[in-house]
């Protein structure tokens, strides 16, 4: 069962909110978010209401002020708890390619990749196919940057993942429930 816990002020301090089930407006429930205990289940949560604007992804843990969860801000307005989509032996693929539509060079990932410049020689990954679990995009090296959650199935442009931009850093399996 999944459960998260939003806090007002850093270090788990102030009013906080507790929730078990997707939610497309946390406005209600408080102004701002400072701090957050995911005690089960992976999440998404959104800088804007109804699942928009730039996304983090929490799996079980403690976050004590939003830069621990690469946060531009204070603002989360919504969030969607997904489940971990490996294989039964916890297997993880994933295919990324330097252009739309599958096309250009591609190069296939098993395991985290902290610098995707260091692996693949093409500054932008256009489109990517997701054959087991669920990935997190970081805009940036090292997992850092904006976050973009894909799961099973064919992101056949950028914009498909909810990318601006074709810029794509590192990126990591969601490996915990």
């Amino acid at each position: 069962m999944g459960k998260i816990i939003f806090f007002e002020d850093k270090n788990f301090q102030g009013q906080c909110y507790e929730c078990n089930t997707d939610c497309p407006d946390l406005h209600a429930f408080f102004s701002r978010c400072n701090s957050i205990r995911v005690e089960g289940g992976n999440w998404a949560l959104y800088e804007k209401t109804n699942y928009v604007g730039y996304q983090y992804i929490l799996t079980r843990g403690e976050y004590p002020d939003y830069q621990h969860w690469n946060g531009y801000s204070d603002s989360i307005k919504s969030c969607q708890m997904f489940p971990m989509l490996g294989t039964p032996g916890g297997l993880f693929k994933i295919r990324i390619y330097e252009r739309p539509e599958f096309g250009g060079q591609m190069m296939e990932l098993t395991e985290d990749c902290s610098s995707i410049h260091d692996r693949f020689p093409y500054r932008e990954v256009q489109s990517s196919q997701v054959l087991d679990g669920s990935w997190v995009f970081y805009e940036h090296p090292n997992f850092r940057g904006r976050q973009y959650l894909l799961e099973r199935g064919e992101y056949r442009r950028f914009s498909d993942w909810g990318a601006s931009f074709p810029t794509v850093g590192s990126c990591r399996r969601i490996t915990e429930l």
